[in-house]
């Protein structure tokens, strides 16, 4: 089991009024799977995704990742867990700008004290895992979307994570570009990666194995009626 999450909420407060954005969830994935959490915006689905992330916690409930307490966690063992057990791939890539491809795959492994020889030579496995063996030196001003976004899914596997987290990772490409973005996601879970996705878009989530919907921050196994017209 890579995490398991039981009857969870999310509160926010404005003021002394608690708002509630997630509740009562439970979810548990384990090695292997390729999870895909589909919601339409506001649903709750960036909230479960910070606290899969280990970036937020959850107000009650438990969640155990790796073996870990999270909740009891300190932010010094949160550091530990995002650093060196999940990779994220985010929407808008988030690569520093003025960092090669290979120096941004680079960054998590700085983080966790790796050698500098040691971090070229896995940065540069890597690359070549994604197929940009031959941009490795290019900045991300000289990088198409898809590009950018497969230097971010270097990036987020260079430390051999124990969950790879996706969130909207087509939502910045073209058509053409988010499909060779699946492409690699699927070849990535064949050769053991664990998935969670988050996305509002159908044809994104069906790449998946398991599908599960959130709305107003409730996690189903079928869609609501809403949800199930779109698909």
């Amino acid at each position: 089991m890579i995490f398991e999450i039981k009857n969870i909420y999310k509160d926010y407060y404005q003021g002394h009024e608690a708002v509630p954005v997630l509740k009562d969830i439970s979810l548990s994935v384990s090695e292997g799977e390729y999870v895909a959490i589909m919601g339409p915006s506001g649903s709750g689905k960036s909230t479960l995704m910070n606290i899969i992330g280990c970036l937020d916690k959850q107000t009650r409930g438990s969640f155990s990742f790796d073996g870990v307490d999270i909740m009891s966690a300190g932010d010094r063992k949160l550091s530990e867990i995002r650093n060196k057990k999940i990779g994220f791939v985010f929407q808008n890539f988030n690569l520093l700008p003025r960092q090669s491809a290979l120096e941004n795959v680079e960054l998590p492994l700085l983080y966790a004290g790796v050698s500098k020889r040691e971090r070229r030579k896995r940065a540069k496995e890597a690359l070549r895992t994604v197929g940009l063996e031959n941009r490795m030196m290019f900045k991300p001003t000289q990088l198409s979307g898809g590009q950018k976004q497969r230097v971010a899914i270097a990036r987020a596997i260079v430390n051999h994570p124990r969950l790879l987290l996706a969130d909207e990772p087509t939502g910045a490409l073209d058509t053409a570009s988010g499909e060779q973005v699946m492409q690699l996601f699927e070849e990535l879970n064949k050769n053991g990666s664990t998935i969670v996705m988050i996305t509002h878009e159908p044809d994104i989530a069906r790449c998946a194995k398991r599908i599960m919907y959130i709305r107003d921050g409730r996690l189903m196994d079928e869609p609501s009626d809403r949800q199930e017209g779109a698909l």
